[in-house]
């Protein structure tokens, strides 16, 4: 039953995450993400769905260990260092931003580090983080929510593309066209 509410936990804040940036693709003058303006409670509305569901699927990983017929050799041998590449990636890039502007605060345009690779490299190891959980833990549930969370982060670049060309003009625009969005 646990199972369960976890795989719905996590459905619905996919869900909610895929509505917001659909409303912002479909309506960038009254874009949800990014926030408009960063306030003390942007943080909260950000990280704890975002933690939340990376949390959900950890637990239904564990849950569900195994039960995928996968070879070792590819759950371990690849699911590993896919996970360990994407949080090296990942925070090292929010080392470089900072929480506030990783979680919706303006801040600079970034354009060095894994960004001259792709535009979204944070995205690009969220992505693999999941996708390696998936093969490792070899869990049908953590697959269903993976999935889910997987396409949610496929989205967001597109409702944050309109704010960063607003925001940083030409220097995006001249950005944008040699990095690729994703890889």
């Amino acid at each position: 039953m646990m199972q369960v509410v976890l795989v719905v936990l996590g459905l619905v804040i996919a869900g909610a995450a895929l509505t917001t940036f659909v409303w912002s693709i479909a309506h960038p003058d009254r874009r949800i993400w990014p926030p408009k303006r960063y306030t003390w409670v942007t943080p909260f509305l950000v990280w704890v769905p975002t933690f939340t569901l990376f949390g959900i699927l950890f637990v239904l990983g564990i849950w569900g260990w195994g039960i995928l017929s996968l070879p070792n050799w590819l759950r371990f041998g690849v699911g590993v260092p896919v996970i360990v590449a994407g949080n090296i990636v990942v925070w090292s890039e929010v080392s470089h931003f900072g929480v506030p502007q990783t979680g919706g605060a303006a801040g600079s345009l970034r354009t060095a580090g894994m960004y001259r690779y792709s535009r979204n490299p944070q995205y690009m190891a969220d992505i693999a983080i999941i996708s390696g959980w998936m093969v490792l833990s070899a869990a049908p549930l953590a697959l269903v929510v993976g999935i889910a969370a997987i396409i949610v982060l496929v989205a967001a670049p597109f409702a944050e593309e309109p704010w960063l060309e607003e925001q940083y003009g030409d220097a995006f625009e001249a950005y944008r066209t040699r990095v690729r969005r994703f890889l």
